[in-house]
């Protein structure tokens, strides 16, 4: 599904209130999590120079790892090893980078915009020091949590790659890499093409994980008054009223729960609850619409998904050619399965859960005019409109998503800024059935 528009449709996000909340920073009783998770790792990534004169070994990775893998707030340490072939009286300075960017492609016109995310650089050795350079030279460089854009400051975004169809469409790609480089007399460090064996350079992934700050609460209790479920406070109610189009029928509330923190483990199933509130005559008359618990067809009336909105806001700065468009496309990631729970004089219930697409890697995220950003929408639509008595139905409720389970013990992190939880704010453009 894709889309390209001058202007982004009039829906306009909730409130912040209606934001999920999230813990900026660790609080006493809380861990980061990307520190926890490499306790225990001792296999070292190796990557070599193409004439093997320059080595480049990142430590704490796991065995076999196709590329190195780094967290939020992770230390990026090894060692450079030079070969005794590579030493000599030319050598100048031995120079490792970390680098990361955001790269926007226009695909068309060949077009390419790119913004620095991150750069550090250290000098291992030069010749101004007493000693010759060792043949092994460690390092330690934390990777920034966050990078500054137009005067913001945002997290660094998680190593990703979408393609934006569109006139024009555009190619995003966030990428990093670690690079250990050693200049020698003559030499310019930016100028040394690679195939002379004095620079050695891996990408990694950047893979920033998070927890939800509470567990996914039990499930509501059926109740046989309306609206068929008791109130808890571990659920967050979110309404909309489906409106009948002639004065025989009664409009119809709909009315959905979902975990009141609004922030899951993309590996665990999503749990909701949808009551359908009106007279019983309404609710007879909306009974070939209601939803299917026999199918997920993309074709049957009332749907429940997790989509997914990447857009690139070329008005940005950044991105600015003029043209003032805003190019987005959005994805289905999710699709509720349903249960018919109860039935009562005035309403008819449901459960269900969702479950989250395997290829999902990452939760949403903002970087620079790319943002990326997942919300439930319940959807109601008779595929022949006028034979449905009631008019359509569209509830958005901006969520997140973590990279991992509710911990047990309570630790949580969940990178967090004002500009990124306005990420769940941010309009959210319309969608066309898959």
């Amino acid at each position: 599904m894709s889309g390209s528009t001058t202007s982004l449709p009039s829906y306009v996000a909730p409130s912040l209130t209606n934001v999920p909340t999230y813990s900026a920073e660790p609080q006493a009783y809380e861990q980061r999590l990307a520190w926890v998770a490499r306790n225990g790792l001792g296999v070292d990534f190796v990557k070599q120079s193409k004439n093997g004169g320059l080595g480049l070994r990142l430590k704490g990775q796991e065995e076999n790892a196709a590329l190195p893998v780094y967290g939020y707030g992770a230390v990026i340490s090894g060692r450079v090893e030079i070969a005794d072939s590579k030493k000599g009286d030319g050598l100048v300075a031995v120079e490792i980078k970390i680098e990361g960017s955001l790269h926007l492609k226009e695909i068309a016109g060949g077009g390419t915009t790119t913004h620095k995310l991150c750069l550090s650089r250290s000098t291992l050795w030069n010749n101004s020091q007493s000693r010759p350079c060792p043949s092994s030279l460690p390092f330690s460089i934390e990777l920034p949590s966050h990078f500054d854009y137009s005067g913001e400051s945002y997290p660094l975004p998680p190593t990703h790659e979408a393609q934006l169809k569109g006139v024009p469409g555009f190619r995003a790609i966030i990428d990093y890499s670690v690079t250990a480089h050693i200049q020698k007399t003559g030499q310019l460090m930016s100028r040394v093409p690679l195939k002379n064996g004095n620079t050695v350079s891996t990408p990694f992934i950047y893979y920033p994980r998070s927890r939800p700050a509470v567990p996914v609460p039990s499930p509501m209790l059926s109740q046989p008054l309306s609206p068929g479920f008791a109130d808890s406070t571990e659920w967050k109610c979110f309404e909309s009223v489906m409106s009948a189009k002639n004065r025989r029928n009664n409009d119809i509330l709909a009315k959905l729960w979902i975990p009141a923190s609004r922030v899951f483990h993309m590996r665990e199933p999503i749990p909701f609850h949808l009551s359908f509130v009106s007279s019983a005559q309404s609710l007879t008359a909306f009974l070939p619409w209601a939803p299917s618990t026999s199918s997920i067809s993309p074709k049957r009336p009332t749907r429940l998904q997790l989509l997914r909105q990447v857009s690139v806001d070329v008005r940005n700065p950044m991105f600015d050619d003029g043209s003032k468009t805003d190019i987005w496309n959005v994805f289905s990631i999710g699709e509720a399965t349903f249960r018919h729970t109860a039935d009562g004089a005035d309403f008819t219930s449901f459960s269900g859960e969702i479950r989250v697409d395997d290829n999902v890697k990452n939760g949403a995220f903002r970087a620079g005019g790319l943002f990326v950003k997942d919300c439930l929408v319940l959807s109601i639509h008779a595929p022949d409109p006028a034979k449905c008595p009631f008019a359509d139905l569209r509830l958005v409720v901006p969520v997140r998503l973590a990279t991992d389970s509710w911990d047990t013990e309570g630790r949580v992190h969940v990178p967090s800024s004002p500009s990124e939880e306005a990420v769940g704010q941010q309009r959210f453009g319309e969608y066309s059935e898959q």
